[in-house]
């Protein structure tokens, strides 16, 4: 005989955010044996959130949107490192190689964007997560996020250094219709070495102008953030006049920078790099480094340094939509 009970036996739960802080805390990494290991040697571990747009407070925008949580993409200074140890999970490594995939994201999305209090601000996506970090080839969680945004008339502005954007071009072209919508494609650097250095996950920076430029051409509003400038490899005149060179030249609507900030786990993993690859300027980097930004003095000369290229090159301003 079926029983009743049956009918609501949906299987397995996914565990949430909270889930997994706890099983890493009494079990280490270890403990997450669901988690799925793929071609690209990295884990990934689906799981359920309770909210996908997320309120933020001090920024030009209110509501952010993740898909998912850790990134392949590698980068050394990446900022959302020191979110992991809100999980009891480490900055360096694991962020590159522990990836929380969010595959409920879509129908709470859904919901959220239909409630009568939704007032339509502007969502930014992608603000501690590549969007299109390669996972989303299979997951296609941003693709279908930004459906959902387009129907419920939500402006965004979305930030990744993945090329994979230019797959969603008919949807952005819809936000761009229906709302509004800016996509911002970070390229610190198109130095080979830099590059390389600094990024080991992600496409080449050519590949990435390229995408501004197919972005552009399809009549989305598209540029590009030098983002973040770090100071002794993007920073020098040389190395930044050739990365905006090149950002003019892929017709990039704009052109923004900051210069690298460093703060809880980003800059143990940081510092841990430094004196692994660039021990000679460890002690410099601490003196430049004695709290989280650069001195004042310091961050305005090179803004001043980065204007007067980006005047020179032609490039507009970037302006906080």
């Amino acid at each position: 005989m079926f029983e009743q009970s049956a009918l609501f036996d949906l299987g397995p739960r996914l565990p949430t955010t909270r889930d997994i802080a706890l099983l890493v805390r009494e079990g280490g990494e270890e403990a997450l044996t669901e988690a799925e290991r793929r071609a690209d040697a990295a884990r990934y571990q689906e799981i359920q959130c309770r909210a996908a747009l997320n309120r933020t407070v001090g920024m030009p925008f209110n509501w952010t949107l993740n898909p998912y949580r850790g990134c392949t993409h590698a980068c050394e200074y990446c900022f959302a490192r020191k979110y992991q140890h809100q999980l009891e999970l480490g900055a360096g490594d694991t962020f590159s190689s522990l990836i929380l995939v969010k595959v409920n994201l879509v129908s709470v999305l859904k919901t959220e964007l239909d409630k009568p209090s939704w007032t339509r601000e502007q969502v930014a996506v992608g603000t501690a997560t590549d969007p299109y970090q390669p996972i989303e080839g299979h997951y296609k969680l941003t693709r279908e996020s930004l459906k959902a945004l387009a129907a419920a008339r939500t402006p965004i502005g979305l930030i990744t250094k993945g090329p994979m954007v230019v797959r969603d071009i008919d949807v952005l072209q819809e936000l761009s219709s229906r709302a509004a919508c800016t996509i911002y494609v970070s390229v610190p650097s198109v130095d080979e070495a830099i590059w390389r250095e600094l990024e080991p996950g992600t496409a080449h920076p050519l590949q990435r102008l390229k995408a501004v430029k197919k972005l552009t051409e399809a009549g989305i509003r598209a540029g590009v953030l030098v983002n973040p400038l770090v100071p002794g490899f993007s920073t020098k005149r040389k190395v930044l006049s050739r990365t905006l060179e090149a950002i003019a030249d892929h017709k990039a609507a704009f052109a923004g920078m900051n210069t690298m900030y460093l703060d809880g786990g980003t800059r143990s993993h940081f510092m841990g790099f430094l004196a692994s690859e660039h021990p000679a300027i460890v002690r410099r980097y601490e003196r430049l480094y004695a709290k989280k930004y650069v001195p004042k003095h310091f961050g305005a000369l090179v803004k001043r340094r980065f204007d007067a290229l980006r005047q020179q090159h032609r490039l507009a301003a970037r302006h906080h939509d």
